[in-house]
């Protein structure tokens, strides 16, 4: 068995891949904090779609990574099959009746994967996954992938840091601002705006949006391409729809408590970052959403609102992910992707493998930080 390189490792960020990192940690015996500016959750990862899939088109490397992350949470949910906040029923796609309809593309790409997929006509559809309204589907038809499901994050995060505290993990909220702490070309502790500094052998930076700016005060660079996210919860309704739908224009996904979220590129685009920082968000961006959904599930539902989150949404500029250790900075490892859910526990593990051992993980070669150095 291998012996840990390493005693004691501080975690900036309590989102999924901070708290799925220190938890891994945690079981391999080590000494782990966990910073937060705020309560666990309260970033992205608050604010997620979490659909998790491995559709369309992406690299090879990419794929065989997020099909690892899926694998985990089946693990999971074998283990915990009456979590109501973690489901595999599967996930349904069409495109706009234009010439950026690529159904056939994808579903050729995904066959040739073996990713596990059915090119479905519009009237085909409510036999192999009921919820849908077959008017709104396009000519082209759609694409349903029944090994696709979803995951609550927060309430995943929630029972990911019980086991942490059950451990002998140490998380910290609500710290403020915090920074990594660097000295003589290592990353030495995380400080924080109080003053008060958290030492350790190795630092993980995974602040979602926030990794790019952060590492460049050390020098380092990051592409980014983080856009504004927009979140929607809807009040309960009864619905027969199980699969995570992703439209032209508007995606849902089922959330427990007979709850669905929402999300789409065009109501992000209506969202208006004030001078100081913070976010507007229209009444009729978010009647518009809601009456979107409601267009595209069987019998035209009223949906109400009950809450929406806003804010910044992590994407690399290549979209690919970035995870592992800095190259200029010892000790200084990054999480930094679009993909957080998929990747969420998968990337916990192969970072923990990474810090506590000291090896490089195959599986995360072509995600590596210092890409961007030579680009």
């Amino acid at each position: 068995m291998q012996k840990n390189r390493v005693s004691k490792v501080v975690i900036i960020g309590a989102g999924i891949f901070g708290v799925s990192t220190g938890l891994q940690l945690a079981r391999r015996g080590i000494e782990v904090t966990i910073v937060n500016d705020g309560p666990p959750a309260n970033g992205a990862s608050g604010r997620s779609l979490s659909w998790l899939n491995s559709s369309r088109m992406r690299s090879q490397a990419y794929h065989r990574l997020r099909m690892a992350g899926i694998d985990r949470y089946r693990t999971l949910k074998a283990r915990q099959p009456d979590a109501d906040w973690l489901s595999f029923d599967g996930g349904l796609t069409w495109d706009a009746d234009d010439e950026t309809n690529e159904i056939e593309a994808a579903y050729r790409h995904e066959v040739s994967l073996a990713y596990d997929a059915l090119h479905l006509a519009p009237d085909a559809v409510a036999k192999i996954t009921p919820g849908v309204d077959a008017r709104a589907i396009t000519r082209q038809g759609a694409i349903f992938n029944p090994g696709e499901g979803w995951v609550d994050l927060p309430k995943l995060i929630g029972v990911l840091l019980a086991e942490f505290a059950e451990r002998g993990g140490t998380l910290v909220t609500d710290s403020g601002r915090a920074s990594v702490v660097v000295e003589g070309g290592r990353a030495l502790g995380a400080s924080t705006s109080s003053g008060t500094v958290y030492r350790g052998d190795v630092v993980l930076l995974a602040t979602g949006p926030s990794v790019p700016k952060m590492v460049a005060e050390a020098g380092q660079r990051i592409d980014d391409a983080t856009p504004v996210s927009l979140l929607v919860t809807t009040r309960p309704v009864e619905l027969p729809l199980k699969a995570v739908l992703n439209t032209p224009r508007v995606a849902i996904r089922p959330a427990p408590e007979q709850r669905f979220v929402l999300d789409a590129a065009w109501s992000e685009e209506e969202v208006v970052e004030t001078s100081e920082g913070n976010y507007e968000v229209r009444a009729e961006t978010l009647e518009g959403l809601l009456a979107e959904a409601s267009r595209v599930l069987e019998g035209n539902p009223r949906l109400e609102l009950e809450g929406y989150g806003v804010g910044r949404k992590p994407i690399p500029g290549d979209g690919e992910p970035v995870f592992g250790e800095l190259k200029a900075i010892r000790s200084y490892f990054v999480a930094f992707s679009h993909s957080g859910a998929t990747l969420g526990l998968i990337a916990g593990e192969l970072l923990a493998f990474e810090i506590a051992t000291g090896e490089k993980h195959p599986m995360l070669a072509n995600f590596r930080p210092e890409r961007f150095e030579a680009a």
